[in-house]
């Protein structure tokens, strides 16, 4: 009874929260990072490969809702190049999880339907052969899709990430392809994960689970150079709901809301002082005369 009683309270408070952030501006682009999966399992008495298929159960249904929101862009942070340091069956695991997703991505018609562009962002010459060919089987199906965008972090670095552009580029000038006066932050970008086609834009949220409130080396030029906002919270990925979701886009709303003030009010001290400015430069004229 007490369970019901808490369901239809939290179902009646998501569908207000979902009504609220609907009027304001959804963000364009969230970043997530999926932390917990392992402690998830650990509090549970379970392997780690329990809670790795638990956070991508949580996975499927987060790229919904961001699709039922409205949200254009999603980056997930799927396997970093830290997690090379992890066993090799956990590893291992990992990579055979993902390539399901993928391949149930590309089976299920929901992504054709709702044209979802999927791509991949990291050092994929760390990844195995089955992996590639799923990615380039996903990628090539839906290239052309542009309504909603999935990108998967996939031995993925932020630094390693700025390092490749930066080599690219110099190779570039090194052949003559570019010149030094070439190089600004739109060059810069299209250089980053995925070399080829459009950049990954920059980031307006950021969402990190598990209680860490650290952004671990994910994203830094799109998510730094743009001052998003953050999101952090306390529940594992697997615990992650959909009410969460809905609270880390209202942070980004009141960030957005203060920002905007903030202009506001810094345009109305130079309005105003430069109406005294000019009054004062008046008074002085007519002296003279």
């Amino acid at each position: 009874m007490k369970n019901s009683i808490f369901g239809v309270f939290y179902d009646e408070y998501e569908r207000r929260l979902k009504i609220k952030i609907l009027n304001s501006e959804i963000p364009h682009h969230i970043a997530v990072i999926m932390d917990g999966n392992r402690r998830y399992a650990g509090q549970l008495g379970k392997a780690r490969s329990f809670g790795h298929a638990m956070g991508a159960e949580v996975t499927e249904k987060v790229i919904e809702w961001c699709y039922e929101i409205g949200v254009k862009q999603l980056t997930l942070y799927a396997f970093s190049t830290e997690n090379f340091q992890r066993s090799e069956e956990e590893v291992d695991g990992l990579f055979n999880l993902i390539n399901e997703k993928f391949l149930k991505i590309y089976s299920d018609p929901r992504t054709y339907e709702r044209e979802m562009q999927v791509r991949v962002i990291g050092d994929r010459s760390k990844l195995p052969a089955f992996l590639n060919e799923s990615i380039e089987k996903i990628e090539k199906a839906t290239e052309k899709h542009r309504k909603f965008h999935l990108n998967v972090a996939i031995a993925y670095g932020g630094r390693q990430d700025i390092i490749q552009a930066v080599r690219d580029i110099a190779s570039c000038i090194s052949s003559r392809e570019l010149f030094l006066e070439d190089v600004d932050e739109n060059l810069i970008s299209k250089h980053l994960y995925p070399a080829t086609g459009v950049s990954v834009p920059n980031v307006d949220l950021v969402i990190r689970t598990g209680g860490d409130e650290r952004v671990s080396n994910f994203l830094p030029w799109q998510a730094n150079g743009s001052e998003c906002a953050a999101y952090f919270c306390a529940p594992f990925w697997p615990e992650f709901r959909k009410i969460d979701l809905l609270r880390s886009i209202r942070v980004y709303q009141a960030r957005k809301s203060e920002k905007k003030q903030e202009q506001s009010s810094r345009v109305s001290k130079v309005i105003n002082f430069l109406e005294i400015r000019n009054h004062g430069e008046k008074h002085e004229e007519i002296g003279q005369l």
